[in-house]
């Protein structure tokens, strides 16, 4: 798959063996920064940069110090390597930027969240002082290559995480692959491929978040303000899969969006954050007054009419805080 952006066109590979494509693109002076928690084989001449992975490794105090871990013999015509899940994307992608004014990256994605939707797009966000994403920049990789053998060493909650995540590209879609989606809830290595089809198509469309691509926004806007809320004790897609819920309540409380809509949506959803239990609505109004997209008192979100009929609104606070303690 190629992707045309404005920075560059970069590729996307499915491989089989990580080791053996890691030894093709790795050269000597390139760094690897890896995370930590992940079960791999180290190659003997391969530099490797170990992270510890949290949301904590996303504050931007975090990533000034792995600026800092970067050997002194790394130059402009070295790369950097990330393998790991979307907070290591999100480090490299950054620091790639900064590095002597940009270097090369490629990215090994190893969750079924960033193989399934970060790892197309090149946005980095950075945690500033404890609020989510409130730093970022646009810094595509040079090279993605998806080995969906790790998934099998993923732990159960991080791949219901995944296909929470994967879940609203195909909600915004449409009906259609939507019921694609439905039809193929078991077969992983089709939702990536599909998922990252229907990415490719916004990006493409509109790369810096100007128009269409913010109706990926859907459900994001509740389920950052649950992980805020929450203190992130649940996993990114998680938390989404119960905000496109509270999206979608909002919606049909609203008129937008009729009942059997939004129950049979809700019906789907319910799998992914069975066991999410959410804040208090106070705690949720003070995260959702945080969210960077907001640009007056009012409260800016994706609501929908159905299955390919987001929009982007904005919602008095008033209205958000009344309908959020009806919501169940």
């Amino acid at each position: 798959m190629k992707i045309k952006s404005l920075y560059k066109t970069y590729s996307l590979e499915f491989i089989d063996d990580f080791n053996s494509k890691l030894k093709e693109v790795y050269n000597p002076g390139d760094v690897v920064i890896v995370d930590s928690n992940i079960n791999y084989i180290p190659l003997e001449e391969v530099t490797y940069l170990k992270l510890d992975i949290d949301e904590k490794s996303k504050e931007y105090s975090h990533v000034g110090e792995v600026l800092s871990y970067l050997p002194s013999t790394f130059n402009k015509s070295n790369k950097l390597i990330a393998v790991g899940g979307g907070i290591t994307q999100d480090i490299v992608t950054f620091i790639s930027a900064l590095v002597f004014r940009g270097v090369k990256w490629v990215f090994f994605p190893t969750t079924l969240l960033a193989q399934g939707d970060s790892c197309l797009g090149g946005k980095a966000s950075i945690n500033l002082n404890g609020t989510k994403n409130r730093l970022g920049l646009f810094n595509p990789p040079n090279e993605i290559f998806i080995d969906t053998n790790f998934l099998s060493t993923l732990p159960k909650k991080e791949v219901t995480s995944g296909i929470g995540e994967m879940l609203h590209f195909y909600l915004v879609s449409g009906e259609k692959d939507y019921n694609y989606f439905l039809q193929n809830i078991d077969n992983l290595d089709k939702l990536i491929r599909r998922c990252l089809e229907i990415k490719k198509y916004f990006i493409e469309t509109d790369e810096f978040d100007k128009g269409e691509r913010l109706l990926l926004n859907y459900g994001h806007t509740f389920g950052h303000a649950i992980e805020g809320a929450t203190n992130y004790k649940y996993p990114h897609g998680i938390a989404v899969s119960k905000g496109m819920d509270i999206a979608n309540f909002i919606s049909y409380k609203l008129g937008y969006l009729n009942k059997n809509t939004y129950l049979n949506i809700k019906s789907t959803l319910k799998e992914i954050y069975t066991d999410l239990i959410l804040p208090s609505t106070a705690d949720l109004v003070n995260y959702l007054k945080q969210d960077k997209k907001n640009t007056n008192a009012d409260l800016t979100c994706i609501l929908t009419k159905g299955p390919g009929e987001m929009f982007l609104t904005t919602v008095d606070y008033f209205v958000i805080e009344k309908l959020l303690k009806e919501y169940e």
